[in-house]
């Protein structure tokens, strides 16, 4: 995978600038896998968008990625650094139903994510997002304890079929002891850094814009070599 050019990575941040985190997601996804049609994106497993992500992340900024987390104990900010080789294998691609205790779910998709946006419970929304990847919702028990147990089972299935679909961290505080887990949102991660790269790039744009009068896409056709050379000159 090729890292992400100047040119596009500015028309990326411009288009997700305003846009919600899952639909920003997309925009990277669409970025990391221009061999997917773009109508198809919103309905691939979260865990092929995460793998995609992170394949990205690492041909555009390299396999470390520095991180922090606050305890949810003690509040001690805990910083550390995290190596993609340290996470789970690259999933290999696959839409197959995942069954639990004789029920068919599909993958959770953005698409499913994005019907969620508005629920403010937690718990019920979960169980929304297990009828609507259920094949057959009818077929659910009506009973809420056994629709609990079969949500913690699903949960559990989809986890070790797909770990990637919600990556998290084991924690420990050195300050009180704690031990957690912590989500990894690669979206939101690798948009961060993004929307930090390109106001950096605006920012070298506005400067030899000022002093040589080029044009945006001459210095965005620029070597970062030599456009960082010509910073130089301009800051001396």
């Amino acid at each position: 995978m090729l890292a992400i050019r100047p040119e596009r990575l500015l028309s990326v941040w411009e288009q997700g600038a305003r846009r919600h985190p899952i639909d920003r997601a997309l925009l990277l996804y669409a970025l990391a896998a221009p061999e997917q049609p773009a109508d198809r994106l919103a309905d691939m497993p979260i865990g092929a968008r995460n793998a995609a992500l992170m394949a990205l992340r690492r041909a555009s900024f390299g396999g470390h990625l520095a991180s922090w987390v606050d305890c949810p104990a003690c509040g001690e900010r805990m910083e550390f650094a995290l190596d993609a080789a340290d996470l789970p294998p690259m999933p290999v691609a696959s839409t197959d139903p995942i069954v639990v205790a004789g029920h068919r779910f599909l993958r959770p998709t953005s698409r499913h994510l994005a019907a969620l946006v508005n629920a403010d419970d937690p718990e019920a929304a979960a169980r929304q997002l297990l009828r609507d990847c259920a094949e057959s919702a009818d077929g659910l028990p009506r009973d809420e304890a056994a629709l609990a147990e079969l949500l913690e089972a699903a949960e559990a299935a989809i986890e070790a079929a797909d770990p990637w679909a919600d990556l998290s961290l084991a924690i420990a505080c050195p300050v009180c002891a704690h031990e957690a887990e912590a989500s990894f949102d690669i979206a939101s991660y690798l948009w961060e850094e993004l929307d930090s790269h390109a106001r950096r790039l605006l920012d070298d744009i506005h400067a030899l814009a000022s002093a040589y009068g080029w044009t945006e896409p001459a210095i965005l056709a620029l070597s970062d070599a030599r456009r960082a050379a010509y910073l130089d000159r301009v800051r001396a």
